[in-house]
C-alpha cells in the first residue's frame, strides 16, 4: 500500500543519502530495511506539507485566538520536524520491523502461527481497505486508554503536562511531547500493532494517517463538525475542551485521538464546551515557553519528583502553590 511518487522519492533518498551514510559508519546490516525508513521519512515530510496546507488556511480563516507574540509556536514546529521526518521515524520503523521479525520467528519456531486480523476473521482476506480501517479503529481504541491513563498517574502526567502547557495551541502542538512520553506511546502502540499483525509497510502509513487527523484536531480554528460529525470524528472544538485550562490534569475530558466513540462509550465525552482557553496553570512556565531542551529537562525533573519524591535541583519557574 504505497504510492509510486513516494516510492521514487524514497529510492532516491536511500541511494543518495542513506546507503552512503550507512557504509561510512559501518551500518550496512540495516541495508535491507533502509528503503522502509526512507519511505517513512518521505511520508512524514509529505504529511507535514499536507498538514500545513490544510490547517494553516483554517487557522487564518477562523482563528480561535490571536497572539501578538507567537514565538512559543516555533518550538512546536521543531517538535513536528523531529517527530515526523527526523530521528523518531527511523527508530519507529526499525524497531517495529525488528520486533515483528523476531516475534514471528519465535512463534513459528515454537509451532505458533503469527497473529493477524485476517486469521482471526477470515472474511477480511483480500479486503485491504476494510482491514486497514479496522487497524486504525483498534489502534485508536488503544490510544484512548493510553491517553486516559496518562492523566491518571501523577508521574505520567508530569511528562504529558508538556503537551498541555502550551497556551498557544495550533496544529503544530500535536507533536509537542516529552521524549519519554513518546517512548511509552511507541511501546504501547507497537504492542497493539504486533498483537493484531499489522504488516511492516502499513504500520508507518497508519501512524502518519492518525497523526494527520490528530494535527487537525489541535488546530487553532473555530471549527466544528456539527452534531453528527463530532460523534464520528474528533474535531478541533471537541479536542480543545481536552486542553482547556479548567480541564488540565485529572479533570480532563475528550481523550479520543481521532474517534470520539470511546469517550461516548466510557462517559468521558463532553460536547457542551465551547472553544476554551488552553494551557495548564499547574505547569511550570518553562514547559509553556522554554526551549526544546529546557522543556525536556523540566518534564523529566517533574516526573522524578512525582515518581520518587525526589527534589531534583533546578530553577523553579512557577509558583509552587499552583502545583498539584
Amino acid at each position: 500500500m504505497t504510492f509510486l511518487p513516494f516510492d521514487t522519492a524514497a529510492g532516491w533518498l536511500q541511494q543518495s543519502v542513506l546507503l552512503p551514510l550507512m557504509y561510512r559508519f559501518d551500518l550496512m546490516q540495516w541495508e535491507d530495511i533502509s528503503f522502509g525508513w526512507a519511505l517513512f521519512a518521505v511520508y512524514g515530510a509529505a504529511q507535514v506539507v499536507v498538514t500545513f496546507a490544510v490547517c494553516l488556511p483554517l487557522e487564518r480563516w477562523r482563528p480561535v485566538e490571536h497572539w501578538p507574540d507567537s514565538r512559543a509556536v516555533l518550538v512546536d514546529m521543531l517538535y513536528t520536524v523531529i517527530s515526523r521526518v527526523g530521528l523518531l521515524p527511523l527508530v519507529t520503523f526499525v524497531a517495529f520491523y525488528t520486533l515483528q521479525v523476531q516475534l514471528n520467528g519465535w512463534l513459528t519456531d515454537n509451532g505458533w502461527v503469527p497473529p493477524t486480523l485476517e486469521r482471526l476473521f477470515p472474511f477480511l482476506l483480500g479486503k485491504q481497505v476494510l482491514t486497514f480501517f479496522l487497524y486504525a479503529v483498534i489502534l485508536d481504541f488503544g490510544e484512548y486508554w493510553r491517553h486516559r491513563l496518562s492523566h491518571v498517574f501523577n508521574w505520567w502526567y508530569s511528562l504529558h503536562a508538556l503537551h498541555h502547557a502550551q497556551r498557544q495551541m495550533t496544529f503544530w502542538s500535536d507533536d509537542r511531547n516529552h521524549l519519554l512520553d513518546e517512548v511509552i506511546a511507541f511501546v504501547w502502540f507497537t504492542a497493539i500493532a504486533l498483537l493484531i499483525g499489522i504488516p511492516p509497510m502499513q504500520f508507518p502509513l497508519l501512524v502518519l494517517l492518525l497523526r494527520l487527523l490528530e494535527s487537525l484536531s489541535h488546530a487553532n480554528a473555530r471549527l466544528s463538525f456539527g452534531w453528527l460529525g463530532e460523534r464520528l470524528l474528533v474535531s478541533p472544538r471537541f479536542h480543545r475542551a481536552h486542553h482547556g485550562v479548567t480541564a488540565a490534569g485529572l479533570q480532563s475530558v475528550n481523550f479520543g485521538a481521532i474517534l470520539p466513540w470511546w469517550d461516548m462509550l466510557f462517559r468521558t465525552a463532553d460536547f457542551s464546551r465551547s472553544f476554551a482557553q488552553t494551557g495548564d496553570p499547574t505547569a511550570e512556565e518553562a514547559l509553556a515557553t522554554g526551549s526544546y531542551l529546557t522543556q525536556q529537562w523540566v518534564g523529566l525533573r517533574r516526573m522524578l519528583r512525582d515518581l520518587f519524591g525526589v527534589a531534583v535541583p533546578g530553577r523553579a519557574t512557577t509558583d509552587r502553590a499552583l502545583r498539584r
